[in-house]
């Protein structure tokens, strides 16, 4: 039983992997592609200056759980024409926060 487990665990993080390196390939020909990067690129060494492009990009996956498959899903349905929409409140992780408080947003919290 564990080993189907780790199995299945390995045949999770392969398929991330692979989507992954989607990402990573779909970044550097959207990059590659772009007329303006290119366009500029060639002001830069038509001006005489060698360019050298890194670019760093951070990105972060969670495990979503079935709690959050449930709520993207309701968030989705279009409101019915009897009813009216109220406000939802945003769950903030401990990430969320930290990411915002780095970006020097603030988030007010309202007491229940």
């Amino acid at each position: 039983m564990l080993e189907v487990a780790r199995r299945r665990g390995l045949d999770l993080d392969e398929q991330l992997k692979r989507l992954m390196q989607e990402l990573g390939n779909a970044i550097n020909e959207s990059l590659s592609d772009s007329d303006r990067i290119a366009a500029a690129i060639g002001e830069i060494k038509r001006a005489g200056y060698d360019v050298f492009l890194v670019l760093e990009a951070t990105i972060g996956f969670n495990k979503r759980t079935e709690e959050d498959d449930e709520a993207e899903a309701a968030a989705e349905e279009p409101p019915s024409s009897h009813t009216h929409q109220t406000a939802r409140r945003i769950r903030w992780t401990a990430q969320d926060q930290k990411f915002l408080r780095a970006l020097k947003i603030s988030v007010d919290e309202e007491s229940d």
